[in-house]
């Protein structure tokens, strides 16, 4: 990573620690510091920012997933059914813009419910007034949502218990360099 790249296009972005939608004018130019999930974290000279897979063409990559099947109709397989460690695997793909860990081994999802075609998913932040508590949720949803026979997924961020360094899985200490 620390790739120096200028933006192709206009590209939306995602400020970060604030969570607002900005749009990084064509060629600004960007140091890409993280890439994991499909999401991309870049450095400016106004600060950090993430980017996510459907506007990667803007670095000049090429998209890590397809584009969604539109509707319902396009995630279903023969049972029917929602399996859940597929929904696990889809939150292992969600990282925080800042720490290279997926939210599932930083321990922040706390439950994940799959109720019929439903699912909810009950999770945390690092820090309370991590600005991109929203950012990160929506992106687990819609992740959540390209899962098959998914019809609707909800993800609540709660703060009871509060997070600590134990919540974080051997994969993500090993990761982080904490063992």
């Amino acid at each position: 990573m620390n790739e120096t790249i200028q933006l192709k296009r206009d590209c939306r972005a995602i400020q970060i620690p604030s969570g607002n939608d900005i749009t990084l004018p064509a060629g600004t130019e960007v140091v890409v510091t993280q890439s994991l999930g499909g999401s991309y974290t870049v450095a400016t000279n106004q600060g950090l920012f993430r980017i996510t897979d459907a506007d990667v063409d803007a670095l000049g990559y090429e998209r890590a997933t397809p584009a969604p099947a539109a509707g319902p109709a396009a995630s279903s397989t023969d049972s029917g059914k929602v399996e859940p460690n597929a929904v696990w695997e889809q939150l292992k793909t969600c990282y925080d813009p800042e720490i290279p860990v997926n939210i599932v081994d930083l321990g922040l999802v706390y439950d994940c419910v799959v109720d019929s075609n439903e699912v909810l998913v009950k999770m945390t932040l690092t820090a309370p007034g991590c600005g991109m508590g929203p950012t990160i949720c929506a992106e687990a949803k819609s992740k959540i949502l390209t899962v098959p026979n998914v019809k609707n997924a909800e993800v609540e961020l709660v703060w009871d218990p509060p997070w600590n360094q134990d919540m974080i899985t051997e994969v993500g200490k090993m990761k982080l360099g904490l063992i």
